[in-house]
């Protein structure tokens, strides 16, 4: 599994259809309204590189409202629960 974070840069009156949008494909976890540079940050989960193509390639190009996309692939993931369990010397 291959989990990316899309950065989405939407037309201001479309940030929330663009949002619903995103948010209904099945590939994409989460969809996040954000301050800043960007109007949107969408977690997605694909199998591998090909899906990933497809979804930006196709399923994105049927979104209108979309000005601009930056994806970045996750290395490694870090989780609260994982550090703490990590860090834990087993208090009783």
């Amino acid at each position: 599994m291959m989990t990316c974070i899309m950065l989405v840069n939407a037309e201001r009156q479309q940030i929330a259809s663009v949002a619903e949008q995103l948010a209904a494909m099945s590939h994409v976890s989460e969809v996040y309204s954000v301050s800043g540079q960007y109007d949107l940050v969408a977690v997605i989960q694909v199998s591998g590189p090909e899906a990933l193509s497809a979804l930006v390639t196709h399923a994105l190009a049927a979104v209108n409202g979309i000005v601009r996309t930056e994806t970045m692939l996750s290395l490694r993931t870090y989780r609260k629960q994982d550090l703490d369990t990590m860090f834990d010397i087993g208090t009783s």
